[in-house]
């Protein structure tokens, strides 16, 4: 072969690899890459629940599906308001196969369904909890995972859409789009801790007095659990709780810092972990003190969901209304919320010593024999695991009027109580005052705690957010402690909370067969192209003439 024709043929087989990658580049560009979060797994006293399984590897799949579709091969795609909550169930009791599923989240609680009507916050909130009801009391052998809906899944929704309606479902052989998650298998949680945060505000005793000082302690929980520990973060339950708690502190800080205006009252603020199992870490830090200290508490006010109320707030008690103390901090709320023109009803409910499930943090205290009462806008107690900062729950759902309200409600009724001012009506944390109540940072705090996940499991003892916690609280008091343990045995949480989708856009057999096809066409051309530049066209009729038998030459 002469050099021109060497130098040509490699320029030639070049070209040919060149197309080649270029193809596979073009195909790689279908891809896209979408943040989803994982459905909680994890067990309760050995009973499996919630999801499974992390890996996803199917063709997508969406509403409506036609008649007898199996989806034992597909991943469903399916926006939040358009999927039937009686679809789940029956996938869950009939334990039909399901490749996967996407719920996809409006970025918003009022939002537009696919048909595009207009859909209130209240729907939104009601669909959310029906859904994290099923989901979380049920062992879902599929992977399922939560996105936010965007444009570009109602383009990949319209799309498979328009697929499935030539008849066909979503194959290898049809092509269409792909959802893969890679993911480890979930492993388990080693020694989930819960951290307990207090800090004082000690009272101011006189010459010769050697009594201790009556507590009065102001409790929150701040930690969450929802369908989804990576989105759980509670703006109301119960982050409102725990701004109103700061805000408390911040505000009565500065009454106690000067010897003239501080009371005869120690004051406990507690930030508790554990709220959703039982209030376990409330019940561990009780048992942590000492006798005397427990004692010395007067009463307990836990906060509970106090940031979307506008008119009723419920105080929730152990104790019967006439006993004399729950019969005095009643009264005392009650004068209080007639002069700002909301509501304070008493619930009450006895607590069963035997069984360790407790519907309020105040039932924790009440089992020690302490005084105690929970102030929230739900009435009546929550079910296990409801009502603790699920998906509905953000900061849309939350009011900063409402935590301020809390906020002028308590600290008014306990001011009147530490300093004796019953029956007198005196605004001690008047507006446009130095001890006025500080609206921003009420706000500033709500932001923060909404876009902050706080499932205790997935909260280390040294996480930013416990640090900041235990900052803000050092700044209002003094003795500020933090206190680690353990959360009981009987629940086993799973990692694996995030995730990345790939969605890929699969070609179909025929297309690769068309491209083959194609591809292989070229490369014949090319040869024959190459052959007769090089050796002309009679060795390329040789190349393809049939050989002469043996036998004609040995003739």
């Amino acid at each position: 072969m002469s050099p021109s024709g060497e130098v040509l043929a490699s320029i030639s087989s070049a070209l040919a690899v060149a197309l080649v990658l270029l193809a596979c580049v073009e195909l790689g560009d279908a891809a896209a890459a979408v943040g989803v979060y994982r459905l909680i797994q994890y067990d309760l006293a050995g009973a499996p629940l919630g999801s499974r399984a992390a890996v996803l590897n199917h063709h997508a799949a969406a509403l409506p599906l036609p008649p007898g579709a199996d989806l034992s091969r597909s991943a469903l795609v399916a926006p939040l308001l358009d999927l039937p909550l009686s679809f789940l169930r029956e996938y869950l009791a009939e334990k039909k196969h399901l490749g996967g599923l996407l719920i996809l989240l409006p970025t918003k609680l009022s939002d537009k369904d696919s048909a595009g009507n207009n859909v209130d916050k209240g729907q939104v909130k009601g669909v959310l909890a029906e859904l994290e009801k099923l989901l979380v009391h049920e062992e879902v052998p599929y992977p399922v995972y939560f996105a936010f809906h965007d444009d570009d899944f109602d383009n990949l929704l319209a799309d498979i859409r328009k697929i499935a309606s030539s008849g066909q479902p979503a194959s290898a052989t049809t092509g269409g789009y792909k959802l893969v998650v890679s993911s480890a298998e979930p492993r388990k949680v080693s020694s989930p801790t819960i951290s307990n945060i207090q800090g004082w505000l000690p009272g101011l005793k006189g010459e010769g007095d050697t009594e201790q000082l009556p507590t009065i302690a102001i409790v929150a929980n701040y930690d969450t659990f929802g369908a989804a520990p990576a989105l759980s973060v509670g703006s109301d339950s119960n982050g409102s709780g725990v701004v109103a708690l700061l805000e408390i502190a911040r505000l009565f800080s500065r009454l106690y810092s000067n010897p003239k205006t501080r009371g005869k009252y120690n004051l406990l603020f507690g930030l508790t972990s554990g709220g959703p199992y039982n209030y376990n870490g409330t019940s561990k830090w009780l048992r942590s003190f000492d006798q005397r200290v427990r004692e010395s508490i007067d009463y307990a006010i836990c906060l509970n969901s106090v940031g979307s109320w506008s008119n009723d707030l419920w105080m929730h008690v152990s104790k019967p209304p006439e006993n004399p103390y729950i019969k005095q901090i009643f009264e005392d709320f009650s004068d209080v919320s007639k002069e700002m023109g909301v509501s304070v009803g008493i619930k009450h409910k006895k607590i069963n010593v035997s069984n360790p499930r407790v519907a309020w943090e105040h039932e924790q205290f009440s089992r020690f024999r302490v005084t105690a009462l929970t102030l929230s806008e739900m009435s009546s107690p929550p079910e296990f695991l409801e009502s603790t900062g699920g998906l509905h729950d953000t900061r849309e759902s939350t009011d900063v009027d409402s935590v301020i309200r809390t906020v002028r409600l308590v600290s008014e009724s306990l001011a009147r109580h530490i300093y004796g001012l019953k029956g007198r009506n005196i605004d001690v944390f008047a507006e446009n005052s130095s001890l006025a109540i500080n609206p921003h940072y009420i706000q500033s705090w709500l932001d923060l705690l909404s876009r902050t996940p706080r499932v205790a499991p997935f909260l280390q003892k040294n996480d930013p957010f416990i640090a900041a916690l235990k900052k803000e609280l050092s700044e209002h008091t003094a003795d500020v402690h933090v206190q680690n343990d353990a959360l009981d045995g009987m629940f086993t949480f799973y990692d694996a909370t995030k995730a990345t989708l790939n969605v890929y856009q699969v070609a179909s057999v025929t297309f690769d067969l068309l491209f083959l096809l194609v591809l292989g066409s070229y490369l014949i051309v090319l040869f024959c192209f190459l052959v007769i530049t090089t050796r002309g066209v009679d060795d390329l009729i040789n190349i393809f003439r049939r050989p002469p038998s043996r036998k004609l030459k040995g003739a």
